[in-house]
């Protein structure tokens, strides 16, 4: 029964609870849980939940919540570094399920990206397709598109794909591109045509910019304030674009970074074009964007033995070259900036080996080998490198340790990569739309799954889903009655008949 708050010493005068909380939020996990043996007083001082709120938010989880939507923080922050760890575990012993988003025969896939788990998909039909693969309801509503003139005949190949939170883009091989909102249904909400077909389409990661370029033509479509669409900004380059992306977090006017073959323009709607970096025959091999730099690969032709392939760095606001990193014998294929963390730079080579760079030193500080021929695709986070190759295999890598933790291999050259904390992504992208020596025909489904390409998408947080961790082809509905095109629902235990 002694005065715990005289007896105690570092409380040997009468403190205010305020002024104590104030020292205490110098502490971190493990101090605080030291502080709280010590006695009553300083348990109720170390579990206050100002303190472990802060904690929560410092450590990155439950950004979005205020300090009363949890009753006990402590619990809360418990709660996410368990399920954290289990998500880690799963995605090294490669423990969850795996799906395929699937379509029907006589389609051939000719483009796939995604944002945030919502999948899109562009086919030889001329149709898009999207799927929201954070719900097990991979049921695929098809975007209208914009009638042909005269409505006559199938309507085009779709060239590409683009989607972000909010929009969804789709070029077609005839020069027409269709924006929908991912908010208002499926008809499109604006449409344009180019006279020729378009080599390259952005969009905006956060923003609802578009980008197009077409023959010489750099196009930028963005809606104005009152939601009318216009056109910013048209640009004549002098060369064929071969990539083009969209500044993201731009406030005003959309910022493009297009690579014409040797050249790289930095186009705003004011200005007439800037030339970002252009060295004659040293042409750009893979781009990617991020809010305040970009990233590019060079290619050189062997004769300056001393300076071999090389990814360099552009400041958008200077205009200049911030760093050179690779000096790589083979062809940069591709390049991951804007998804990487800070002052990290993942690169893909034709020389099949995956690179991670430290930007502030200019070194590689991981190089990862296992492809059998190019990587083709790349993104990479703290701990882990995800990478497609040309012949369809996809590897997941620990970067600390640079081993291999697993591999899924599929017929075609994988083109698309995307992950976040508990979920994977990958689309396997056939080179030949219109195989020939094949009918590729709704009667003839072995031909079409041969040639179709395909979508997997991965989920590691089964542990949390319990009964929706049955995958979807598992749970029978027994009313499906055509058994070739490969849905069927098997039966086992857990249906719910």
């Amino acid at each position: 029964f002694q005065n715990e708050i005289n007896e105690v010493p570092f409380f040997d005068v009468q403190l205010p609870y305020e002024l104590a909380l104030k020292i205490f939020q110098y502490l971190g996990k493990a101090e605080l849980g030291r502080c709280a043996q010590v006695s009553r007083t300083w348990k109720i001082l170390a579990e206050d939940e100002v303190l472990w709120y802060r904690l929560c938010q410092e450590e990155g989880y439950l950004l979005d919540m205020s300090i009363s939507d949890h009753s006990c923080w402590k619990l809360a922050l418990k709660n996410c570094r368990a399920r954290e760890h289990m998500l880690k575990t799963n995605w090294k012993n490669r423990v969850g399920a795996v799906s395929q988003l699937r379509y029907e025969p006589g389609r051939v896939l000719c483009d796939v990206h995604c944002c945030d788990g919502v999948v899109m998909a562009g086919y030889t039909s001329g149709e898009v397709r999207l799927w929201d693969t954070r719900t097990w309801d991979y049921t695929a509503p098809v975007l209208a598109a914009v009638p042909g003139p005269g409505g006559a005949g199938a309507p085009p190949h779709v060239s590409f794909v683009r989607i972000n939170s909010s929009l969804a883009v789709a070029a077609h091989e005839d020069g027409t591109v269709s924006v929908w909102s991912l908010l208002l249904g499926q008809e499109p909400i604006h449409h344009f045509q180019h006279n020729q077909r378009i080599q390259a389409l952005a969009l905006a990661p956060g923003g609802a910019a578009v980008a197009t370029a077409s023959g010489f033509q750099v196009r930028l479509e963005s809606p104005d304030d009152r939601g009318f669409w216009q056109t910013p900004g048209t640009f004549e380059i002098q060369k064929l674009v071969n990539f083009l992306n969209l500044v993201p977090d731009v406030t005003g006017s959309p910022v493009a970074v297009a690579a014409a073959e040797d050249i790289v323009y930095l186009l705003k709607a004011e200005d007439p074009g800037r030339i970002l970096h252009s060295v004659y025959g040293q042409p750009v091999t893979c781009l990617d964007v991020a809010a305040h730099e970009a990233a590019f690969g060079i290619k050189t032709f062997g004769w300056l033995l001393n300076e071999p392939n090389q990814i360099l760095l552009y400041n958008l606001e200077t205009n200049q070259c911030v760093t050179k990193v690779g000096n790589s014998i083979g062809d940069f294929s591709c390049v991951n900036l804007h998804s990487s963390p800070p002052n990290m730079l993942v690169a893909g080579n034709k020389d099949r080996r995956v690179r991670v760079f430290d930007l502030r030193r200019g070194e590689a500080v991981c190089s990862v080998h296992g492809h059998q021929l190019g990587v083709c695709a790349v993104q990479m986070d703290e701990w882990k490198l995800v990478s497609g190759g040309e012949e369809g295999l996809v590897c997941v890598w620990d970067q600390r340790m640079a081993t291999k933790l697993w591999e899924m291999h599929a017929r075609h050259p994988v083109r698309h990569v995307w992950f976040n904390s508990h979920s994977l992504i990958t689309a396997n992208i056939p080179e030949e739309k219109n195989p020939r020596g094949s009918s590729i025909t709704e009667d003839d489904p072995s031909l079409h799954r041969k040639y179709r390409g395909v979508i997997y998408s991965y989920e590691f947080s089964v542990d949390q889903l319990a009964v929706d961790s049955v995958l979807p082809i598992c749970r029978s509905s027994y009313d499906e009655v055509s058994g070739y095109n490969y849905n069927i629902g098997l039966a086992v235990p857990y249906d719910s008949i």
